[in-house]
């Protein structure tokens, strides 16, 4: 079974200021962040990674983190390009952020086939999140094989707030509201949120540093890529007349389909701790913290033996 792990990483991350976010070296033979999250998803069992990039940072990837998965599993490169727009649309001339989330996903469409996670290329998630949404994914796969209905069945772990701030700026997060039976009913996108000595804010609210929030991992079914398709039409007519920074996310997507009951998104609460690149001054943090990790042994040095 195909179960495939897609890394968008096309972003631009105007909040960090030192060169490509996604392959600043952090590890401690030189690893970058997300060669982390791929050695968790190895572990946990999924065999398929997808690189989502911009065409020009083929070769970097390739070089640096796909010769390492040679012999491991399958890896495909999917290219995020702000003109692959449905027919009829056309890209403003202007415009240089990229399109968001959901189009990431989008680019992918031609090689992820089956069962799939997104997760961003900056961040990290722990071994946990990858082993429950990995089993999910798998859970609901043989359920489909056995004909039962799961086609618009998605899951995400969730993660505590306290969790998941930096202590360099604000941060934005995914609130989530859920029912009785751990399904999501609702994704709060709550910005500029600051963490405190003992609490966390936005503005003037004060949080429960106890929240489950969304960190931008989902679990999803290959039909929601055709979801993705239909929706990105709509969303593109839409966009006001000289509007250069819409963008299509997912969370607002899947947020649109549990609005209209098309949906269930199973929330997997994991204690993980996340940390990102979110700042250029989150760097040695995620340095000290992956030393600390390797150090312990969780992780080995270098990372992925050469072949």
């Amino acid at each position: 079974m195909e179960i495939s792990l897609g890394i968008m990483a096309a972003g631009i991350g105007s909040r960090f200021k030192d060169g490509c976010k996604q392959l600043t070296p952090v590890g401690p033979s030189g690893e970058v962040i997300m060669e982390y999250s791929i050695y968790d998803a190895l572990e946990a069992g999924f065999n398929h990674i997808v690189f989502i990039i911009r065409k020009n940072l083929e070769e970097d990837f390739r070089t640096q983190l796909g010769s390492k998965l040679e012999g491991l599993c399958k890896v495909d490169y999917a290219f995020q390009d702000m003109n692959d727009l449905p027919e009829g649309f056309t890209c403003p001339d202007k415009r240089t952020k990229p399109w968001g989330t959901g189009h990431a996903v989008l680019a992918a469409r031609d090689v992820i086939q089956g069962p799939f996670a997104v997760i961003n290329a900056d961040d990290y998630y722990g071994k946990e999140a990858f082993i429950k949404i990995h089993d999910c994914l798998v859970e609901q796969e043989l359920a489909r094989q056995k004909g039962q209905s799961v086609e618009n069945c998605f899951c995400m772990p969730g993660f505590v707030l306290g969790n998941t701030l930096s202590d360099h700026g604000t941060v934005t997060r995914g609130i989530c509201q859920m029912d009785k039976d751990g399904y999501l009913i609702n994704i709060e996108e709550t910005h500029d949120i600051e963490k405190k000595p003992d609490k966390a804010v936005a503005g003037e609210r004060e949080l429960d540093l106890h929240s489950l929030v969304s960190m931008n991992m989902w679990g999803l079914t290959p039909e929601f890529m055709k979801i993705l398709e239909d929706r990105f039409v709509d969303f593109l007519k839409a966009v006001p007349q000289g509007n250069l920074t819409s963008e299509y996310l997912l969370p607002t997507i899947i947020g649109e389909l549990l609005e209209e009951g098309t949906a269930k998104v199973k929330v997997l609460e994991t204690g993980a701790h996340w940390f990102g690149l979110t700042y250029s001054a989150d760097t040695p943090l995620v340095r000290d913290s992956l030393k600390q990790m390797t150090d312990a042994g969780v992780y080995s040095n270098p990372l992925f033996k050469k072949n």
